[in-house]
């Protein structure tokens, strides 16, 4: 049976509800200059539920996300609970084993990212929602400052953590 201590259990449901409120205030939409516009953090809450309490809580918050993407879809691709909900899993898990690996969580911060922007996009080309150039030109201009935005904030909220947390 699977057991979750308290401190995961209130971990997980707060970096859920920050996920769900930066959807739904628009917050989670950095604006940048690129062409994309805007960077989304909404997965930056699943990154630190991976590195501060493991691959279990991590693949919950990021399960949420996929939830929100799904109910509240944008474009027709998300609308595959595939898309919308199984890269965003792996953006926990992962997150926590390249920090597991590395002990960087700009690292762990790069990686999520990258798992979340290349496997959204990744399966929305093999399930044939688009084709390989607009997914590549969508990972370009989303995905780079997204990366950048999403290595910086968890990098200073995990500093600032560091010694009070554990």
């Amino acid at each position: 049976m699977l057991m979750f201590t308290t401190r995961q259990l209130a971990v997980a449901g707060l970096l859920a509800a920050i996920t769900i409120v930066l959807g739904i205030s628009g917050l989670g939409l950095i604006p940048v200059p690129t062409a994309a516009g805007r960077a989304t953090i909404m997965h930056v809450p699943v990154i630190l539920a991976g590195i501060l309490e493991g691959p279990l809580v991590g693949g919950m918050v990021g399960f949420i996300f996929g939830l929100y993407s799904f109910s509240t879809a944008a474009v027709p691709f998300l609308l595959d609970p595939v898309i919308a909900i199984l890269p965003r899993v792996l953006v926990g898990i992962l997150s926590h084993y390249a920090y597991k690996i590395t002990g960087s969580s700009p690292v762990a911060a790069v990686v999520g990212t990258m798992t979340n922007t290349g496997g959204v996009l990744g399966l929305a080309v093999l399930r044939g929602y688009l084709p390989l150039e607009a997914a590549l030109a969508v990972a370009v201009t989303h995905g780079l400052p997204e990366i950048v935005v999403a290595a910086v904030l968890v990098a200073l909220v995990t500093r600032s953590l560091k010694g009070k947390w554990r």
